[in-house]
């Protein structure tokens, strides 16, 4: 492989350790702010996007988007966040909702 060839590979590799850098500090910033720790999931959207979604040791919870499943398992681990496979069980019910989301929720049943 040529020193050009080389650099090729390599400069998408760095451009997602950048991103993955970026979006960590917006989740260690998270996690700072609600506890000290957040855990998570790391769900695709589509094909072009994952979603990071996070929740605080205070039960508050927040999200982030990746452009790639492997950018926002890497974001997760550079955080600390603990990535759990689901949604569901204890990570569910650690999330706190507010008055804002149960208004929506109800809004949307009802049309609102």
């Amino acid at each position: 492989m040529t020193s050009a060839e080389n650099a090729t590979t390599a400069a998408p590799d760095a451009r997602a350790e950048r991103r993955a850098k970026r979006i960590a500090k917006h989740l260690t910033r998270f996690a700072a702010q609600h506890g000290g720790s957040a855990e998570g999931v790391v769900e695709y959207v589509g094909a072009v996007a994952t979603r990071i979604v996070v929740v605080g040791a205070d039960g508050a919870w927040g999200d982030q988007v990746a452009p790639t499943h492997a950018v926002g398992l890497r974001a997760a681990e550079l955080a600390g966040v603990k990535v759990h496979d689901t949604f569901e069980g204890e990570l569910g019910l650690k999330v706190r909702t507010g008055a804002y989301e149960w208004k929506r929720m109800a809004g949307i049943q009802i049309g609102g």
